[in-house]
């Protein structure tokens, strides 16, 4: 038996999210089905972090395991021919039978993009967050660095999220701008479901001068959800890269949204 490992890139809009399901099309189960034609068998994929409805991917880690021999360069132009536009497979290799794409991972960072305009973009609306009123990039990034190191993310997980525990690390939360963009960018040991869209809204909040910089502590400690703001729409954020011990010799890079 074998198991392989791949990095997968997606734009999501299309998608009810990573998770295959019966109602809706999912990247899980349009890459399955692309593998499984190449494997000449069904393939089931497991991945590092399953991503919500219109999330986008710049490296989703996924894994399988099979019977099957084939050179890497089959696995990988055999099932991007059989994919749509919207998903690609960056690179597929073998990898140790004890390596699980979502146990293994010691570590995942996302992005979310804001668009800081007064019109939003025709051409990019399924990739971005719009918002119009001019926002403090300055004190959204001062703001976020109150959240880094190890604390109970309850306030800021949605209300279904079935983590057993609340409490996560954050490595880092930056807030950058580039002309009209605001990039969040976020590492953390793992993420509560709705986490990263859930501090985006409240850090945007503060952002456009509804809060000061200080009332993200005050939410945060009260472990309320009700207490911070709205959830940022899904278009905005990408998954971009899991990170795993160096025993596995994944030689990932970095990688950042093509069009930003």
């Amino acid at each position: 038996m074998l198991k392989l490992v791949l990095g997968i890139e997606y734009d999501g809009s299309a998608y009810c999210g990573w998770q295959r399901q019966s109602h809706s099309p999912s990247v899980q189960a349009e890459v399955e089905q692309a593998l499984s034609y190449v494997a000449n068998k069904p393939v089931e994929l497991v991945c590092a972090g399953r991503t919500d409805t219109a999330v986008h991917a710049c490296e989703q880690i996924a894994h399988f395991e099979t019977d099957v021999e084939r050179s890497n360069r089959s696995w990988l132009l055999g099932a991007n021919c059989r994919l749509p536009k919207n998903i690609r497979i960056l690179w597929v290799h073998p990898i140790a039978l004890s390596f699980h794409a979502r146990f293994s991972a010691i570590a995942r960072s996302y992005r979310f993009i804001i668009q800081n305009s007064p019109v939003p973009s025709a051409l990019f609306h399924d990739k971005v967050c719009w918002e119009h009123c001019k926002l403090d990039d300055k004190v959204m990034h001062e703001a976020a660095q109150q959240l880094v190191g190890e604390h109970n993310f309850n306030a800021f997980r949605a209300s279904g999220c079935q983590a057993k525990s609340p409490v996560r690390t954050i490595e880092y939360l930056n807030i950058v701008r580039c002309g009209e963009l605001l990039y969040l960018d976020i590492k953390a040991n793992a993420f509560l479901h709705h986490m990263v869209r859930n501090l985006a809204g409240s850090l945007m909040s503060i952002g456009a001068g509804d809060h000061d910089a200080n009332w993200l502590l005050q939410v945060l400690k009260s472990k309320d959800r009700r207490q911070a703001a709205k959830t940022a729409p899904a278009a905005g954020l990408y998954f971009v890269q899991a990170f795993y011990p160096d025993k596995f010799k994944l030689q990932q890079t970095e990688r950042r949204p093509l069009l930003f």
